[in-house]
């Protein structure tokens, strides 16, 4: 019964995280205006049926810009956890499975980056790549492989001594074989429900270092830089800063709510 519930739950909130995926993919379909135009005449307008999300200091429609900004924030994110994953998963793998000197130096560099909070070093490195969407990525890519890689070698290291391993060995099966059919499905879901989680920390982060001016570079829409830009004149204008803020917190919910319920669905 227990377990039904929680199945119902995530197909909820898959539904909802679905919905603000396809919103943001199809935003020249949604978005009122262009969201790069500037208008004089417009410039700080309070929402109203033009524009619903009210103009920014440029007379760019708000609205527009969160949808665009959606868009960049995203499917950065996505593209950001999947590398990660992808990287992590091969290097857990490997160290788990082959172990030696090779496990040990890459589990030694694993503990020196988590030895420096993420932000940290995610701010040293874009700052020496001068920002940029990709420096951002990079930046908090070198940190985000560690969790996966560790989670996966675990994984591994405890499976490659069942019995349907052995039996794959005696039949003469290769090692990559025993990896990628064998050992790489098994540890699939617990990896995957972390890359699930690791979803609004790394949006977080995203939007943070564009906050910061070391991500998404004006005037491209992105939520981080969108607070940046809209944060001196606040007082004034305060829905230019709110409805951005208000996309990355319900977007941050939503995916770090889906990453718990799967968890606890696995859990059950």
């Amino acid at each position: 019964m227990k377990k039904k519930k929680i199945k119902a739950k995530i197909i909820v909130v898959s539904a909802i995280a679905i919905m603000l995926i396809l919103v943001t993919v199809f935003a020249d379909f949604f978005a009122p205006n262009d969201p790069y135009t500037t208008s004089a005449a417009s410039i700080r307008l309070a929402p109203c049926l033009k524009y619903p999300f009210g103009t920014d200091n440029l007379g760019r429609c708000v609205l527009s810009r969160v949808l665009y900004g959606g868009r960049t924030t995203i499917a950065a994110t996505f593209a950001l956890v999947f590398i990660s994953f992808a990287i992590g998963a091969i290097v857990g793998m490997l160290c788990g499975y082959y172990g030696g000197i090779f496990d040990k130096l890459l589990m030694r560099i694993a503990d020196i980056l988590l030895a420096f909070p993420q932000m940290v070093v995610a701010i040293v490195v874009a700052g020496i790549l001068n920002g940029g969407l990709g420096g951002a990525m990079i930046a908090l890519g070198i940190t985000m492989w560690v969790s996966f890689a560790r989670l996966s070698r675990s994984h591994t290291y405890s499976l490659k001594n069942q019995d349907f391993i052995k039996a794959a060995l005696f039949a003469g099966k290769s090692d990559l074989y025993i990896i990628a059919v064998h050992i790489f499905p098994n540890i699939l879901p617990p990896v995957l429900t972390n890359a699930l989680t690791q979803i609004g920390t790394t949006m977080i982060g995203l939007s943070g270092l564009s906050f910061l001016g070391l991500g998404v570079v004006p005037p491209a829409a992105e939520w981080g830089s969108m607070i940046s830009e809209a944060r001196a004149y606040i007082q004034i204008a305060p829905w230019a800063v709110l409805y951005p803020a208000l996309a990355t917190v319900f977007t941050i919910i939503v995916f770090n709510y889906l990453g718990d319920v799967v968890m606890d669905y696995r859990e059950a």
